[in-house]
Formats: structure tokens, sequence, C-alpha cells
């Protein structure tokens, strides 16, 4: 994610050079969002640089820093760098505002592929990149933890400069315990969800019209994702998802591995949740099968930056740290509380979504 060094927050009344918590000054704004923003920061006790996220003071805004820091804590038992999670480092208060501390990475995955002109990414990109993923997903499965908003711009690369890439998932807002979740719950940006939770239908296999429309829908998001998609591609029409493959030779030509990953987002597409692949068979797939992927061969000589993929049961846990919230002297998360939090996060996006309707008419 490109630093912004001319954004300002007038809300939250932070400029460039603003010091918040005493020794925090900020250098340049990193996103925005309607929790508030993320900014580029240097530690004037140490001088390093790190990325603070830094939430509005509105009562339901505080809530949502409030779980947040609960399943950050509960994060805590995961080695962040085995895990492929962004690496939290506590939190401050600025005034009224909740300040969260975190490493500060390179840039999202939708910039990484931006800066390839939108040319996709090859095989060789995709399989580290996936597998990091979903090493990351595994392990947050392994402790009770959905990320409920799973999309390019909360997946950062660590340094678009090392080779193999190295990604990181960032980006806790709307997590939540598993035992949390409801089916059919909207949490996060919907584009990026489960078939059943896009169309808000059970699957039905007779139904065609429903299974074409969700193919097309989901062909489509995989399309704006990966990049594979140019002004060629109106030329080949597309009726299937095992056509990705054809798409992918025209593109960019043969590469080891383009029928196996066809084959794996099939998996992942199941329209029947059943059926669905989940994280731990994901790494279990031919795809990242060093026999049929030569090019990640782990038992070969490793680069110097290797990526490793670890189990979360071969993890040493680190021992969890009590939090102590000045905003509050117990934090009881339950599963009413959540989707009370949750409820307020729909609401708003709803009223913005009109006030925005009401604006253009005007």
């Amino acid at each position: 994610m490109s630093a912004n060094p001319s954004f300002c927050s007038n809300e939250l009344e932070i400029v460039e050079g603003s010091i918040l918590g005493n020794h925090y000054k900020v250098e340049a704004f990193l996103r925005e969002g309607g929790f508030g923003i993320v900014a580029k920061c240097r530690d004037t006790k140490t001088n390093r640089a790190v990325a603070i996220k830094v939430n509005k003071t509105r009562p339901d805004i505080l809530q949502h820093a409030k779980l947040e820091i609960f399943i950050l804590e509960q994060l805590r038992r995961l080695d962040p760098d085995a895990a492929n999670i962004v690496q939290w480092n506590g939190f401050f208060h600025d005034g009224e505002r909740v300040c969260l501390k975190f490493e500060l990475l390179n840039q999202c995955l939708w910039d990484y592929i931006r800066n390839r002109k939108n040319q996709g990414l090859p095989i060789s990109e995709v399989r580290p990149i996936l597998g990091q993923l979903t090493n990351a997903l595994s392990h947050l499965g392994s402790v009770g933890i959905v990320h409920a908003d799973l999309k390019p711009g909360n997946i950062m690369v660590v340094n678009c400069h090392e080779s193999p890439i190295k990604v990181k998932l960032i980006d806790f807002g709307l997590a939540c315990p598993a035992s949390a979740v409801m089916p059919g719950d909207r949490v996060g940006t919907v584009g990026y969800s489960a078939p059943e939770v896009m169309l808000g239908l059970p699957y039905n296999e007779a139904n065609d019209i429903q299974y074409n429309t969700i193919q097309f829908y989901l062909y489509s998001t995989f399309k704006k994702t990966t990049g594979y998609e140019s002004l060629e591609t109106r030329y080949i029409k597309l009726t299937r998802l095992d056509d990705l493959e054809q798409v992918m030779m025209f593109r960019r030509g043969p590469e080891n591995g383009q029928r196996l990953f066809v084959s794996l987002i099939k998996q992942m597409l199941a329209l029947d949740a059943h059926q669905r692949i989940t994280p731990s068979e994901v790494l279990r797939h031919p795809f990242f099968n060093p026999k049929s992927s030569p090019c990640i061969d782990m038992s070969a000589e490793r680069p110097q930056n290797p990526v490793v993929f670890q189990h979360p049961s071969n993890l040493k846990c680190k021992r969890s740290q009590k939090i102590n919230c000045s905003f509050q002297d117990s934090v009881e998360f339950t599963q009413q509380v959540f989707r009370k939090a949750q409820g307020c996060m729909l609401s708003e996006a709803k009223k913005s979504a009109r006030e925005r309707v009401r604006e253009r008419k005007k």
C-alpha cells in the first residue's frame, strides 16, 4: 500500500507531522476507512518506522476497536512470521482515540498488481502468494478466528523487491470468533464472499439459472482480482471455469501448473459449501506438489529468503499477554456483542450508501 504524504484527516485532525501518543510522528498516510486512518509513523524514541491505525472516537467505532483488540490478543498465540499475519505491537491512547501499532509492510496486493500494469501475476508468483494466504487462514482456524474481510487490499507484500514473494494478512477489524459466525452473515466485501453469502441462497443442483449466475459472477471476480482481463479476451467466450486455462495460455503462454491451478480454483469455488476444499486441504493439492511444480521444490537448495509453510500444530505458541484496557475494566466478548457490532457496521454502510444516492440526485 503506497504512502500518501499529501493526505490529511480533517475529522481526526491529523496531518503530516502530527505527534501521536507523545512520540509517534506522522510521516504519511497509508489508508483511510470508516474506522479512521492508518498512518506511517516514526517512533522518535527508536527511530523505527511503524504503521499505526488511528480509530475515530464515535461510540460504535470504539466498540469495533475493542473487538479488534480482543481478536489481536488471541492471535498473540501465533508466530506472525510463520503464520503470515501482520505483527501487532499493542495499543495506546492519543486523547480519546485508540491507536493500534503494527509492523510496517510494503504494499497491498492490489498495488503490487497495478505496478505490473495490471498484467496479472505468473504462476510462479501466484503459487507462493496463495500458499501463504492459505497458511494464514489455516493458522487463524487453529485458534478459532475468522478474518471475515479477505480481499487483495488486506493482503500485504512484505517487501516487493524480495524473491520469493512474502505476504501477510492484515486488518482484523471485522474478524470474530468462529463460534460467533452465523450462516449467511454478510460481513466485509460481498464480492469476495462465498456464493451462499453473495446470493443468500443454498446451492440447488437442479437450478441451472442460479448455477450459471454464480459461475459467471465468480469468474468475473477472478478476472478482476488476478488481472486476467484485457482487450484480447473479448474474442474468447468463456462458459465455465475450465476455460480459464485457455485464457492463461493466451495471455502468458504455457506455464507450469496452469491446469492444476484451475483445478484448485474449481474446488475453492465449489457451490456446495460441504464440498468446498478447506485451507488445510489446499496445501496438499497437487498444485503445491514439488513433483508437479518443481519451481517450489522445498527439498532443493533454498533461496536466501525462503518461504516456509508451517502447520499450526507444529508451532510453539507464544504466551498470551493480558491486556489492560483503560477504557473498559473488563472486556467480555460474546456472540451477542459481535453480532451487535456487525449490525452497527452494516447499518452505517447502508446509511452512507443512501447519502451518496441523495447527493447524486442533487
